[in-house]
């Protein structure tokens, strides 16, 4: 849970990273500060990409068996469940919304979500199509590289999981970008991750303004595809 004098970081390669500026993040209900969030920089965010894309270009994630991704997910989906009241009371602190509704409809659906995936990425199969007897031609899913995903405040958890979850189970690498007016649970998606046992760099977090780091994110050269709600 969130606390008015705590400072969050950036995620990147699976550590936490200290940012060189922050803004403060307000409960809509009482506009109270829940804490002081990093505002990543140009410099940050290229930290975080080049995390993804060695992870890609060099790490396991996108060589593993599609049910070993799966896996992943599925456990990720599970530690989500069990911890229910904590995503639910951050996601009601930084949205402003009803409690029920954080604990009956977005915490579940992001679990959904991840485990929905976790399980359609192992039955993902290729084509075969018919031509004639004298060639032979068939489909192959690769993943496409590293993508960006740019998520909205009004329901973060569930919408950053719905990108994230397909983008991680095809073999992807991640940089996602939470609202600047909700970026809480989020921010709480990469210790969940990481108890999962998702490699380094495969999924980062950035936090800051679209005009600075969302730009930044969209712009970098190194990013293959970008997923954008807003």
């Amino acid at each position: 849970m969130a606390n008015s004098g705590k400072k969050y970081g950036l995620f990147i390669d699976n550590a936490w990273v200290e940012a060189s500026e922050h803004f403060t993040s307000l409960n809509p209900a009482t506009e109270e500060p829940i804490g002081e969030f990093a505002s990543a920089t140009l410099e940050e965010v290229d930290l975080a990409v080049k995390a993804a894309r060695r992870a890609f270009d060099e790490g396991d994630w996108p060589r593993m068996s599609a049910f070993e991704r799966g896996r992943v997910l599925r456990r990720a989906a599970e530690l989500m469940k069990e911890r229910t009241e904590d995503f639910a009371g951050a996601e009601t602190l930084d949205t402003g919304k009803p409690i029920f509704e954080s604990r009956n409809v977005d915490v579940p659906g992001a679990a959904d979500e991840l485990e929905y995936y976790g399980c359609l990425v192992v039955d993902l199969l290729g084509e075969s199509i018919p031509v004639g007897d004298t060639a032979l031609d068939y489909t192959v899913r690769e993943p496409v590289g590293v993508v960006g995903a740019i998520i909205p405040w009004n329901f973060p958890l569930v919408l950053a999981c719905r990108k994230l979850a397909p983008a991680l189970a095809a073999g992807n690498t991640a940089i996602i970008k939470p609202a600047s007016w909700a970026p809480l649970t989020t921010l709480m998606l990469g210790d969940l991750f990481l108890e999962a046992g998702l490699p380094p760099g495969v999924m980062n977090i950035v936090s800051g303004s679209g005009r600075v780091t969302g730009e930044a994110l969209l712009r970098h050269p190194q990013v293959d595809k970008l997923s954008f709600t807003g």
